[in-house]
């Protein structure tokens, strides 16, 4: 893991290139309550472009932060990603659920060269269901439950990555994934897709209840320049559950986006 040093905080990520080519890398956003680990299947293209996997504030190896939810919050996951996106050079962003929602807001409000967007699991509006939002504030074990069932983050587990999973929400705590999953529910761009100016792809898990076919479908419709891509047998981490096929699909959005 590496660091960059921005705003009074140290931000980790991964980084690897052994590409021989000049073309620009890719830079992966995890969403709620996750790190940078859900990318590891997908540094097998660091053969042919650099990738770099950052753990936002108060994930993984990261400093945490002091913010509310909501537009704090994601000002806050907009800074970390910039920061290693000038250090790396990455600017494609690979964005995951609240992850998509910081390359989007990237993209809008932000002075910052990207070549490219790849929105996964993620939409315009990510709502979450007021039952789940509760058990974030007073029931983190039934929360972390109910998003272990099936089609939610996965279709269908191997209880191997189920056990990953429950330890990396439990990792990242009760504080920092409801202030994600209430900075989600804040999130709203709807009517300004229009603006974003470089390329994009919507990649969507074929079962997928938390950020279901129709978020993407908008996405697709709405972007000036943006292909629709399902994976079959995935849910909400389809880059986990179907990694051979979620890279697969990403290596095909990357030629189109860069070459």
């Amino acid at each position: 893991m590496e660091t960059v040093r921005h705003h009074g905080r140290s931000t980790a990520y991964r980084y690897d290139d052994r590409s021989d080519d000049a073309e620009p890398g890719i830079c992966c956003l995890h969403g709620s309550g996750t790190s940078q680990t859900i990318w590891r299947d997908q540094f097998r293209l660091a053969t042919t472009t650099p990738v770099a996997a950052v753990d936002l504030s108060g994930h993984g190896d990261s400093e945490d932060i002091d913010a509310e939810p909501g537009y704090e919050t994601l000002s806050a996951y907009a800074d970390d990603a910039a920061a290693v996106v000038a250090e790396t050079g990455c600017s494609v962003l690979v964005g995951h659920s609240l992850g998509g929602a910081v390359a989007l807001w990237l993209a809008l409000e932000r002075d910052l060269a990207i070549d490219g967007l790849v929105l996964t699991g993620t939409g315009p509006r990510l709502p979450v269901l007021a039952d789940l939002l509760e058990w974030l504030d007073d029931d983190f074990e039934r929360a972390i439950d109910f998003l272990q069932e099936p089609d939610r983050l996965f279709h269908d587990p191997d209880p191997e990555r189920r056990e990953e999973s429950i330890d990396q929400l439990r990792a990242t705590g009760q504080a920092v994934a409801r202030r994600d999953f209430r900075t989600a529910d804040r999130f709203n761009v709807i009517g300004r897709l229009g603006e974003v100016a470089c390329p994009t792809a919507a990649i969507v898990g074929e079962y997928d209840q938390l950020t279901p076919l129709r978020y993407h479908q908008h996405l697709a419709e709405e972007l000036p320049d943006c292909s629709l891509l399902r994976i079959q047998a995935a849910a909400h981490l389809a880059m986990v559950e179907q990694p051979q096929a979620f890279t697969a699909a990403l290596s095909v959005v990357l030629d189109r986006i860069t070459r």
